[in-house]
């Protein structure tokens, strides 16, 4: 296993310290006593993720670690905490929390992907997944909308409106990606 994928390997275990953290901060809040070390220590651990996942990608890149598993399990690690975050953020007592249409819309987009993925490689006999500049704006303002949330900025409609927007947009290319793969098969 070369370093990179040792590296979002260590992120995908940062997953369950992140809900863990995120979840006593809520409870926290719901005493009236907020423990704002709790709240630093989740935003620290979702940095954290978020800056290895650029330093994976960078040895992965420059230092020719690239690898199928990586390959994998890289935009695995970015989805799963991105959903953590996402889903934990709009359930919990945080003061501000997302409105229930983004995460059902993260979710809706992820698993429409994964499943239009398998039934095209059905259909197919392979599908093509090629990333477009939409999704990987998706990605990052999903990341700020989260951080945004987490820092207790106001205004919060605005960052995730535009995360929300991003993933509608990216979820519809996708569509149009997979319709035209099955179109050209048959």
């Amino acid at each position: 296993m070369t370093f990179a994928t040792q590296i979002t390997v260590f992120r995908i275990l940062l997953i369950p310290v992140f809900i863990g953290l995120a979840v006593y901060y809520g409870e926290s809040v719901v005493t009236g006593l907020p423990n704002e070390s709790l709240r630093w220590w989740t935003v620290a651990v979702f940095a954290l993720a978020a800056l290895s996942d650029a330093v994976d990608g960078f040895i992965a890149r420059h230092f020719n670690q690239a690898s199928r598993l990586g390959a994998i399990l890289d935009p695995l690690a970015d989805k799963l905490m991105l959903l953590s975050a996402i889903i934990t953020l709009s359930f919990t007592h945080w003061r501000q929390h997302f409105p229930l249409w983004f995460p059902t819309l993260v979710i809706f987009r992820d698993l429409a992907s994964i499943g239009g993925a398998f039934l095209i490689d059905h259909l197919v006999g392979k599908c093509e997944i090629k990333a477009h500049w939409t999704g990987k704006v998706a990605t990052f303002a999903q990341f700020g909308a989260v951080l945004w949330l987490m820092l207790d900025l106001p205004a919060l409609l605005w960052p995730t409106a535009l995360a929300g927007a991003f993933t509608a947009i990216s979820g519809f290319l996708n569509l149009a990606a997979g319709v035209r793969q099955v179109k050209h098969a048959g």
